[in-house]
């Protein structure tokens, strides 16, 4: 008799990855859990919520369920380096740094994916939501879920083809709701577990209050500026404003003023009106293709510059291997160092990069957002 292919299944205790092991036990997979301890601060219960007690016990108790054997791997240290510390020294230095990004490229599929094949597993699993295609070359092509409001391709844009022929996303042709119905049926004691939106190792969610008492030189005070270049007032620390933010700004003004830049060279804060927001393009760094390789050619796209945004149609031209450039249609809103721009053609995620700056400003006219 064959042996079965082998999969290690990411499980956090809470629906998706609990489903996503269920299926895989279901399709005739040898199946492994695995969830990994991260680091947290101290305070609270002092528990990451990927991996808190409660967490830990839903995931021994569904993989129990469904026979397959369970074990919890310390991460701490290499969480509190590769993703925590990125994320503190991204906001020091003026950018809004997305964990996700660096989660999914270091931990999951760096240092769980490692662990995966100490296993001697085939390939790792996870509770997300995205679609994988091979083609008659064998490469292997990243799509959109058909849930498009659960969507994850855009944090896994950052995977590349070795890392992608070895996974599986068992969830990527269901909803949401068709997921909860799956843990019913299945079963599994954790079909209505609530999701947490917020960042796992911040104990309240509260990144400003997390980066005040973990990286205290941030809160280094400057002048808000206008658009003009006169001083309207005084901020308290460059990282706890975002481009786009309007409330909090502590100023007073007739009009609606806007976050338009961290200028960090003389730690100034710069607002404006609205019409100030947009951008024609973007330049993008640290770009990872999907495939690979970047176009040799420029090509039209559709983009994302954060995970919740909008679709922005535009002109991708790489400028080699590792940037890019995008040039919208129309102007868009709300550019963002340090998140992720992230290239679709049609339902295909084809890579990303980390926005490094926005190009050209807008004329006042219809924004995109």
């Amino acid at each position: 008799m064959p042996e079965r292919p082998k999969v290690v299944v990411g499980m956090s205790g809470g629906v998706d990855s609990s489903v996503a092991a269920a299926l895989l036990v279901d399709q005739g997979y040898e199946v492994i859990g695995i969830m990994l301890r991260l680091w947290s601060e101290p305070g609270g219960d002092g528990t990451n919520r990927c991996c808190s007690p409660d967490a830990m016990a839903n995931a021994r108790r569904v993989a129990a369920m469904l026979g397959i054997p369970f074990y919890a791997i310390d991460a701490q240290e290499r969480f509190r380096n590769v993703v925590v510390q990125t994320f503190m020294d991204g906001y020091a230095q003026g950018i809004t740094p997305n964990p996700c990004l660096n989660c999914n490229r270091w931990m999951r599929w760096g240092f769980l994916m490692q662990h995966a094949r100490a296993f001697g597993a085939d390939f790792l699993s996870t509770g997300h939501y995205a679609r994988l295609r091979t083609t008659p070359s064998g490469a292997v092509v990243l799509l959109q879920a058909v849930d498009q409001q659960k969507d994850q391709s855009y944090v896994l844009s950052v995977l590349n083809q070795e890392q992608l022929v070895h996974s599986l996303f068992p969830l990527g042709e269901y909803s949401k709701p068709q997921v909860r119905q799956l843990a019913r049926d299945f079963g599994l004691p954790v079909a209505e577990r609530e999701e947490s939106q917020d960042l796992c190792f911040i104990a309240d969610g509260n990144y400003r209050r997390f980066l005040q008492e973990h990286n205290p030189q941030v809160s280094r005070p400057g002048p808000i500026l206008d658009h003009h270049g006169q001083q309207r007032g005084e901020h308290q620390g460059l990282a706890f404003f975002t481009i786009g933010q309007r409330k909090g700004l502590g100023i007073s003004s007739p009009d609606p003023l806007y976050v338009l830049e961290k200028r960090t060279a003389d730690n100034a804060l710069v607002v404006g009106p609205s019409t100030s927001l947009g951008h024609r393009g973007l330049l993008a760094g640290d770009a990872s293709w999907v495939s690979g390789e970047a176009s040799p050619e420029p090509f039209r796209a559709r983009v994302k510059i954060r995970y919740r945004a909008e679709f922005a149609e535009g002109l991708v031209t790489p400028l080699d291997n590792h940037q890019f450039e995008v040039e919208f249609d129309r102007p868009v809103r709300d550019i963002t160092p340090g998140q992720g721009a992230v290239v679709y053609l049609e339902e295909v995620c084809l890579g990303s990069g980390i926005i490094r700056g926005a190009l050209g400003s807008a004329l006042p006219s219809a924004l995109t957002v």
